[in-house]
C-alpha cells in the first residue's frame, strides 16, 4: 500500500482544478459579504453612480458613525438577539442531551420514524405556520415578550440538533456505558460522568449552530408575535428604521456589519472547538 499523501497523488492539472473549485466556490460564498462592506464604506452619492464601481474611491467608515443616530436603538437591538439566542441555546441543550443519548444508546420501536418526523420539521418554512403558533402565543400569552420568539426558535432548532448530537453519541463506545453499569453506575450518572465529558466536542458543535441558527431566524418569529421596541432583535430594529421611506444603504450595510459582529467573534474564538467537534466524531 502506498504511503504517498492523498493530496501528492494528484497531477499538477487536477490540483488546479481542486483549486480552482475551492476558490470559485469561496468567492461565491464570501462575494455578498466583500461587495455588503465595500457599500458600508462609500458615500451614499456614489452607490447609484454610473458606470458602478465596486471599489470605493472616498471609502470612509463614516456611515459606521452616522448609523448609530438612524438607528438609536441598535445596541438594544443587538443585545434582544444575543438574549434570545443564547435562551434557545440553553434550552435546546438542556432538551436535547437527554433525547440525543436515548435515541443513540437505546433504540425502541418507532425511533426511526420519530427521528424522520423530527427531520420533517424542518422541511417546513417558518412562514407556513405562522397562523397557528400566533393563535398558540395568544393563547398562552406570549405575545409581544422575549418568549414569543423563543419558544418557536427551540422548536425549530431541536430536530437538527438531535441529529447532530446523536450521531456524535453514537461514535462513542459502547463498552463504556457497559462498564459504568457493572460498577452499579445509574443511567443517569452514566450520562453525567462518563458520556457528557466525551460528548463535549459534539456538544459545543450543537451549542454554536444553534445559538447561529438562533441569531439568524428571529425576524419573521418577531415582525409576527413582538410589536414593542424593548422586545426587538436586531433584524426587525433594522427593518423598522430602514423600511419607512427611503434606504440608506451604506449605513443599512453598516448597521448589519455590526450588528453580526458577536457571531463572528464567537466563530472566531470558538473555532476550534468546532473543528475539534466535527473532526473527533470520525475517529471514535
Amino acid at each position: 500500500m502506498s504511503t504517498k499523501p492523498m493530496i501528492d497523488r494528484y497531477s499538477w492539472i487536477e490540483l488546479i482544478a481542486i483549486y480552482a473549485g475551492i476558490f470559485l466556490f469561496l468567492a461565491f460564498i464570501l462575494a455578498p459579504f466583500a461587495e455588503g462592506f465595500l457599500v458600508s464604506l462609500k458615500p451614499l452619492s456614489l452607490l447609484f453612480s454610473s458606470p458602478y464601481s465596486f471599489i470605493p474611491e472616498n471609502g470612509s467608515f463614516d456611515a459606521y458613525i452616522s448609523m448609530l443616530e438612524t438607528v438609536p436603538g441598535l445596541f438594544r437591538f443587538i443585545l434582544n438577539s444575543i438574549f434570545i439566542s443564547s435562551v434557545c441555546t440553553i434550552v435546546v441543550l438542556i432538551l436535547v442531551v437527554p433525547a440525543a443519548y436515548a435515541f443513540a444508546r437505546f433504540p425502541f420501536s418507532g425511533s426511526g420514524a420519530l427521528l424522520g418526523m423530527f427531520l420533517a420539521v424542518n422541511m417546513f418554512s417558518g412562514a407556513v405556520l405562522l397562523i397557528p403558533l400566533f393563535r398558540l402565543m395568544r393563547a398562552l400569552g406570549l405575545l409581544n415578550t422575549y418568549f414569543a420568539m423563543i419558544v418557536p426558535g427551540v422548536a425549530f432548532l431541536i430536530p437538527t440538533a438531535i441529529w447532530l448530537l446523536r450521531t456524535y453519541m453514537m461514535r462513542i463506545p459502547r463498552e463504556l456505558d457497559e462498564a459504568a453499569w457493572v460498577d452499579g453506575a445509574s443511567r443517569f450518572y452514566t450520562l453525567r460522568r462518563v458520556i457528557l465529558p466525551l460528548a463535549m466536542p459534539g456538544i459545543a458543535v450543537v451549542a454554536i449552530t444553534t445559538f447561529i441558527g438562533a441569531y439568524a431566524q428571529q425576524f419573521i418569529f418577531a415582525l409576527t408575535f413582538n410589536s414593542k421596541t424593548e422586545f426587538m432583535p436586531l433584524p426587525i430594529g433594522l427593518f423598522a428604521y430602514f423600511g419607512r421611506q427611503e434606504v440608506i444603504w451604506n449605513e443599512l450595510m453598516a448597521a448589519s456589519f455590526v450588528g453580526i459582529a458577536p457571531v463572528f467573534i464567537i466563530i472566531i474564538f470558538l473555532q476550534r472547538y468546532l473543528v475539534a467537534g466535527l473532526t473527533a466524531g470520525a475517529v471514535k
